[in-house]
């Protein structure tokens, strides 16, 4: 057994892989900044994280060689960071590397100068020169020289570098209005990339882009813009029909490599499966098609499945985990020699001796034959060959039409062969599981839980949402500060949380409060928010910054404003202190979120599309919100029906108050001032705090929401 470096000793499963590399790592830490002082030497840091492909390629390519790790023990002091534990590491290397090459991406290669400076960076590196890309070894010692005969050059590149980043972090003030041409321009710019054919946005690779289907979706919603919500449709089902979506085992894979979502990059993350929960939840809600409904039902019940912490896990609870593996063994007799997808695809015979004689109608309904079903121009050498991803190649009519049988009789079929190679592929060796829990992503599912049980009444997924929230609050929340920490891995919670935890955990806890009413989840998001103002708000330029500037390692406080695959912290923020400002009256949280979002106007009209999820707090405050108040006893049935009313709807601009007679004064929401105690049931519908007459019955109230 090889001796382990330094990294044996961390909690990250991306750290640990790489604890046995004959590469002499250090974790992130004053350890080996102090070395690298001490040395003068140069730092190489690599940034990556467990569930990464070419991460895992990188490591056996390159770390993993004798003689390559000798001449970067001799020349860097090496630190290896796991971008999702330490996000606010990330941010601020991903931003140089993107203002040196005009890209980035994982792992993440950068060579720092002792006082951590970036002076060059890379992705990717292959041992030796390939790809039109330098070879690691070669590429280390050209570093070295520069190292030691253009000292000051390296100095003033890190410190150009540095101050490029801080200055793109500095919003641009603007004279100009918030308006409703800024949503409307976003939505144009939607159109202009969106693939008719296939659904999604731009050609191959294929992302889905959780926070772009939020804004279109409310841009239908505010606007009655069809051409929106069909762009989201269209995308939605074409998702779920391509090899992307786990047609097996439920979930969605984090991308497609080409234009139409047929073959995936295999790893699942836990950040995608809440959001596109959350997609095709709003969606069945405005469509009201069961089949949206039932791929939001499967995603849920998959990180039910694979994804949920066992209530034995040290620290009690049920929080969820981060990520599936892309890859994994072809057998567990070579349990090293690993292959991307290979738990997922399947050879035509394996489906034909499983399946007998449906064999054949699976098979055509799912794309399957003798070749593999990678489309044309896919890698010759991938999983493909010979294999083939389950895709839906032919609907159900067109099967039903091929083989003369009736759909219900096919849908058995179907449903049955799934469940049949569900039993198989779990006897396969499994994808490695990262198994840290994230404040992060733990409040995104929190509200892909609580959204659920609104829209479909299923009390299941309110409790999921609850057990969650309770094991952030009891393990990774500090009552008496209002602080939370972001990384939690078996029995150790560790690391400050970063403005992201706060406003997704934040936004979890309203939902759950929109759900069930309890005013303690309430109270933790009121107590988060004072300490989210209080430590990462730019009280001169407006917005959030992504840390707190108590870590002094991190260079750049960095106001991250781009929505990609997850929200920001800053669009996410505003969003919860203006819910917040209308669920309890404090009205000078609603003047932060404006100055906030207003202190991104010069991006918003200028390139509205980059921020969609900035765009949906634009909407909320611009539309104003109905503020819904319901007065009565949980136990009655009219009070019930009234909330099952306002959750089944798709109603984005509205708050959601329910409080019983005895319990309005001490309510932490404006109810407490507004609404006289009695034991009827009462409901009140207001705008900026001024309310209608109340009404009493269910017909009354429908009419009023209308």
């Amino acid at each position: 057994m090889p001796k382990p470096n330094n990294l044996i000793h961390e909690k990250s499963p991306y750290l640990l892989q790489h604890a046995y590399n004959p590469v002499d790592w250090y974790a992130w830490g004053e350890e080996a900044f102090e070395k690298a002082r001490k040395e003068d030497k140069p730092i190489f840091l690599s940034i990556g994280y467990s569930t990464c492909y070419w991460c895992h390629v990188m490591e056996r390519e390159v770390f993993e060689v004798e003689a390559i790790a000798k001449e970067m023990n001799r020349i860097f002091v090496n630190i290896k960071v796991d971008r999702e534990e330490r996000p606010d590491v990330d941010r601020v290397y991903m931003s140089a590397l993107q203002s040196m090459t005009g890209s980035g991406g994982w792992p993440m290669s950068m060579f720092l100068t002792g006082d951590l400076k970036p002076f060059y960076g890379a992705t990717y590196v292959p041992p030796t020169s390939k790809y039109g890309l330098p070879g690691f070894e070669d590429l280390i010692l050209q570093l070295e020289k520069g190292w030691k005969t253009r000292r000051d050059e390296v100095n003033e590149s890190g410190e150009k570098i540095l101050e490029h980043i801080r200055e793109a972090s500095k919003n641009i003030k603007s004279t100009g209005e918030l308006n409703a041409e800024m949503l409307l321009k976003g939505a144009e710019q939607f159109k202009n990339g969106f693939d008719e054919e296939y659904g999604g946005f731009g050609e191959s690779p294929k992302f889905p882009r959780p926070p772009g289907l939020n804004f279109l979706l409310r841009a239908y919603n505010r606007f009655e813009d069809k051409e929106s919500l069909q762009m989201v449709i269209r995308t939605l089902l074409q998702m779920a029909r391509g090899g992307m979506y786990d047609h097996i085992g439920g979930g969605f894979h984090r991308y497609s490599v080409d234009r139409y979502w047929r073959v995936p990059h295999f790893e699942k993350m836990l950040y995608d499966q809440a959001q596109l929960a959350v997609n095709y939840t709003e969606a069945y809600q405005i469509t009201g098609d069961k089949y949206l409904g039932d791929i939001a039902g499967d995603i849920l019940a998959y990180v039910e499945r694979v994804m949920t912490a066992p209530e034995n896990t040290a620290g009690g609870g049920e929080g969820f985990y981060s990520a599936e593996d892309a890859e994994s063994a072809l057998d567990s007799e070579e349990p090293k020699v690993k292959e991307e997808g290979a738990f997922y695809v399947w050879e035509k015979k394996e489906i034909d001796g499983l399946l007998g004689e449906d064999a054949e109608v699976f098979n055509y309904y799912f794309g399957v034959n003798d070749y593999g079903n990678a489309p044309q121009g896919s890698d010759p050498h991938s999983v493909f060959v010979e294999k083939n991803i389950l895709y839906m190649a032919h609907s159900l009519s067109e099967t039903s039409n091929k083989f003369e049988m009736s759909t219900d009789a096919l849908s058995r079929i179907i449903e049955e062969g799934k469940k049949i190679l569900f039993d198989a592929r779990e006897k396969r060796p499994k994808s490695h599981l990262d198994d840290k829990i994230l404040t992060t992503w733990n409040g995104l599912m929190i509200t892909a839980f609580a959204k659920a049980y609104q829209a479909f009444g299923d009390v299941k997924y309110l409790e999921r949402a609850k057990k969650s929230a309770e094991f952030i609050l009891n393990n990774m929340y500090k009552t008496r500060s209002h602080t939370l920490l972001h990384r939690f891995r078996e029995g150790e919670a560790k690391i400050d949380g970063t403005l992201e935890d706060y406003s997704f955990f934040t936004q979890g806890l309203l939902d759950i409060y929109e759900s069930c009413f309890e005013e303690r989840y309430l109270e933790h998001a009121i107590g988060l928010t004072e300490t989210m103002i209080s430590d990462f708000y730019d009280s001169e330029e407006g917005g959030f910054f992504d840390t707190s500037g108590k870590d002094k390692s991190i260079l750049v406080r960095t106001k991250e404003d781009y929505d990609s695959a997850e929200p920001t912290g800053n669009s996410l923020a505003i969003m919860n202190l203006i819910r917040l400002s209308y669920i309890t009256g404090n009205t000078v949280w609603y003047e932060k979120a404006f100055d906030s979002v207003s202190a991104f106007s010069g991006k918003l009209q200028r390139m509205p599309y980059a921020m969609p999820q900035m765009l949906v707090a634009l909407e909320y405050i611009l539309n104003k919100p109905k503020q819904i108040v319901i007065s009565g006893r949980k136990n009655d049935e009219t009070a019930f029906r009234m909330i099952e009313y306002v959750h089944r709807k798709f109603m984005p601009d509205k708050i959601l108050i329910f409080a019983e007679p005895d319990k309005i004064s001490s309510s932490k929401t404006f109810a407490a001032n507004v609404i006289a105690a009695s034991d009827k049931t009462t409901a009140y519908v207001c705008e900026n705090f001024a309310c209608q007459l109340p009404v009493t019955t269910l017909e009354e109230f429908e009419k009023l929401i209308h």
